[in-house]
């Protein structure tokens, strides 16, 4: 009987081994330096975003003082909030606003991005000029530029005694002040209307081509070619805008000069929030108020991505 020994693997053997192995290791190097260039925002992330809305869902149970530690109350929070009648002035006020100024800007942008769309002479100028408020808009200065236009004997006041209309400034008239916001934000039209002519430059010339062979007039090739087709960019400008618009704060804080009035006509969600929060240091009511804010802006999400499904239109749903 021969006692025969096993012969070690040869090298044909050994290299597909060796090439996993060799694969793995670059796997995990390249895994470990997307890591590392990852943690300044993970960092970020964490101390900055996650960590304090941790921190403000604790609070929102806890009564807060941010000088005393907190005290763990349960739902008082809530409960007061809901039988607070200024909190119901703010929800009633920037719901307001939502519905009115978000319809209104992006009907703008959309009539001025229909303009912009065709070839013309200074077409980059006006585009610029266009957009250019959404760029100045939000700061403060021009919060302190709208509240002088809009005040007593100022330009608006003076324009609409010229044209025989009620004058009296709107800054200190509760039931037009909050429009001077709405005209704030319609003014900055610029960014929804840039997203708007770019959905438009994707439409094929074709489809036009074809409809007006076939007789369909622009306001009929408007509604049967250029909504259906932009309708996924406007269902974009819809849900960016409406959220930003349940945010606003700095407008109304500067043109109702850190009053939120007159008689609380300004007093947006967000306004309220911060008196309660920095003012009142009501800290545990303001992060109460805070999630009950992300609750209500993700409830209308919802609502908006379950609407889409009967007017939004994907070039996917056609094949």
């Amino acid at each position: 009987m021969t006692l025969v020994k096993d012969s070690p693997p040869d090298a044909a053997q050994r290299r597909p081994e060796a090439r996993a192995a060799a694969d793995k290791r670059r796997r995990r190097g390249d895994n470990l330096a997307g890591y590392l260039f990852m943690s300044p925002w993970i960092a970020g992330f964490l101390l900055l975003t996650a960590g304090p809305m941790a921190a403000s869902l604790y609070f929102a149970f806890t009564d807060y003082n941010l000088f005393d530690a907190p005290r763990w109350i349960g739902f008082d929070n809530f409960t007061t909030m809901f039988d607070d009648p200024r909190w119901q002035k703010s929800v009633e006020v920037t719901a307001k606003y939502v519905v009115i100024g978000t319809p209104l800007k992006l009907l703008l942008a959309l009539g001025v991005a229909l303009l912009l769309a065709r070839s013309r002479r200074g077409q980059a100028f006006y585009r610029a000029a266009f957009y250019a408020p959404s760029l100045i808009g939000a700061s403060v200065s021009v919060g302190f530029v709208w509240r002088a236009l809009f005040s007593d004997d100022a330009v608006v006041d003076r324009t609409q005694s010229f044209l025989g209309f009620p004058s009296g400034g709107w800054v200190g008239d509760p039931e037009r002040v909050l429009y001077s916001l709405v005209a704030l934000t319609v003014w900055q039209f610029g960014a929804p209307m840039v997203i708007f002519l770019a959905g438009l430059k994707q439409v094929p010339k074709e489809l036009y081509e074809a409809a007006e062979v076939d007789g369909a007039g622009p306001l009929r090739r408007f509604w049967s070619i250029t909504l259906p087709m932009l309708s996924p960019v406007l269902f974009f400008n819809v849900l960016l805008e409406t959220i930003h618009s349940f945010q606003i704060f700095g407008s109304a804080y500067v043109v109702s000069n850190a009053t939120c009035g007159p008689a609380d006509a300004t007093l947006v969600y967000t306004c309220y929030l911060y008196q309660k929060g920095f003012r009142e240091s009501q800290m545990g009511f303001a992060s109460a108020m805070a999630w009950m804010l992300l609750l209500a802006v993700a409830l209308v999400t919802a609502v908006l991505f379950w609407s889409q499904k009967r007017w939004v239109h994907y070039e996917e749903d056609a094949r």
